[in-house]
This record gives structure tokens, C-alpha cells and sequence, in this order.
């Protein structure tokens, strides 16, 4: 059984016990491939539950799926999941996403306990470090055994989902014209690259829409629809406009890099 089967028959066995035990079950956070199969499963069945997909906060990346019995609502929802603060002095080297990531997974937990990442630099009101989301169950644990990221000490607390920290982040406004709201032509565009090499990409999983992979280069666009591309940033299609006389269509993205 490959890695997709066994998570959809995993996925299968919380749905199940979601409805069987009258309990709200859930499962590990899903990365955009993930998901996609998990969406994929949840449309080809008649589920006797409610399916939601929750990772703390709207543009979350990394969501669990959780199977909602008729009494469950969405304040149940946070209490799955917490928020692991943690603090680095300034004036210190820069920690990335990677350090942080790379120094939480050398405790010897699995990447799908955690959920996204959201680093803060020296302009935040509350000082450099990052916030990580984890499942509850697992917060403890990291929060007494997380000491160090990049050779440099870091102090942590366990909060409230509620109490979650996110910068805004600087956008740039872009505006451009597309031939079609194919997914292919909007990325090249908002990623200033070829049509062909963002073909590429989508075929090689590394564009996400709305949380999810999307394989198919000729998947239609909406507007307030996010585009993701592993590396690269994100984008938000803000606004699809008339078309030109050649045509074309015009689009304004929100660029976040």
C-alpha cells in the first residue's frame, strides 16, 4: 500500500470513529499533496459526518482534516491545536523557517504534528522568534524540550490558538494581462516567468491553490483564489478585470514574497 492509500484508509478510520463514538476525531496536519488526496476522498463518499480542514488560522498552509459530529461548531475546532511562542534575543543572527523547522524535527517528532511556521524579525512588536502551530497533544513536549535553533538559545511558552501572532505582510500590488485564467497563465504571470516552465512546475506539485496541490495546468482561476509556489512566494488574485481589445484579460495580484 503506497503513502497516499494508507492516508486515505487513515482518513477512512477517523471518519468512521467520528461517527461510530459520536466524537470529533482528527487527523495530522496535511501538507498540499496531502490534502488533495483527502479532498479527493471526501467526494467520492457519502461521509456521516462534517469534514473540516483547520490549521489555526484562514491563509494556514498546513491543516488537519477533522471529522465533526452534528453537535461539534468551530470553537471546538482550537482546542485541538496550540501555539508554541518562541523567542530568540535580538540583535542575534536571523533565524529562517528552516532553522526553525530543521531544530523542532531534531527533537524527534514528525513533520506532521506541526502545522505552519510564522516567523516574526526584529521589527515585530514582540520581538524575533516565530510561532508555530502543533497538535495539542504534542505541545508539551516541545515546549519543555526546545531549547536551541542555529546555534542559538531560544526561550518558549504554550499558548491559545486565539492568542496566535501574525505579521502582516508587505504586499506588492501587480497588475498584468493574461491570455486565460488557466492556472499555467496566471502563474507565469504573477511569477514574471515562462508559460512552459510554469507548466512545469504544476506538474511537478510545486504550485498549491488555495491550500491545495493543483496538478492540472488548465485548472481555472477565481478571483480571491491564492496561488503558491514552493520557493517562490505567494500571490492572491486579487481582482479580474475586462478585456483588452487584443482579447486579453486584465488581472491585478496582492505579491507576497
Amino acid at each position: 500500500m503506497n503513502d497516499d492509500a494508507l492516508l486515505v484508509a487513515r482518513l477512512e478510520d477517523k471518519a468512521a470513529q467520528a461517527a461510530d463514538r459520536y466524537m470529533i476525531t482528527s487527523g495530522d496536519f496535511l501538507d498540499s499533496h496531502q490534502r488533495r488526496i483527502a479532498e479527493e476522498m471526501i467526494r467520492g463518499r457519502s461521509l456521516p459526518v462534517t469534514v473540516r480542514f483547520y490549521g489555526g488560522f484562514d491563509d494556514a498552509e498546513r491543516c488537519m482534516p477533522v471529522f465533526l459530529p452534528d453537535y461539534a461548531g468551530e470553537e471546538d475546532l482550537k482546542d485541538l491545536v496550540r501555539v508554541i511562542r518562541v523567542s530568540c534575543a535580538k540583535g542575534g543572527r536571523k533565524l529562517s523557517h528552516r532553522d526553525y523547522l530543521g531544530s523542532v524535527l531534531a527533537l524527534g517528532i514528525d513533520r506532521e504534528v506541526t502545522g505552519d511556521i510564522l516567523v516574526r524579525d526584529e521589527e515585530s512588536e514582540i520581538g524575533p522568534g516565530a510561532d508555530i502551530i502543533v497538535e495539542t497533544a504534542m505541545a508539551d513536549f516541545i515546549h519543555m524540550n526546545y531549547a536551541k535553533a542555529g546555534h542559538t538559545w531560544l526561550s518558549t511558552q504554550v499558548l491559545p490558538i486565539d492568542q496566535l501572532y501574525i505579521a502582516r505582510g508587505k504586499a506588492v500590488t501587480q497588475t498584468d494581462t493574461v491570455a486565460s485564467l488557466r492556472l499555467d497563465s496566471v502563474t507565469a504571470s504573477a511569477f514574471r516567468m515562462s508559460r512552459a516552465k510554469a507548466g512545469e512546475a504544476i506538474r511537478r506539485g510545486l504550485v498549491s491553490v488555495n491550500s491545495m496541490e493543483a496538478m492540472k495546468t488548465d485548472q481555472i482561476l477565481q478571483e480571491g483564489d491564492k496561488i503558491v509556489l514552493r520557493g517562490k512566494g505567494r500571490v492572491i488574485l486579487s481582482q479580474v478585470g475586462g478585456s483588452t481589445r487584443k482579447d486579453r484579460i486584465r488581472v491585478t495580484y496582492q505579491v507576497f514574497r
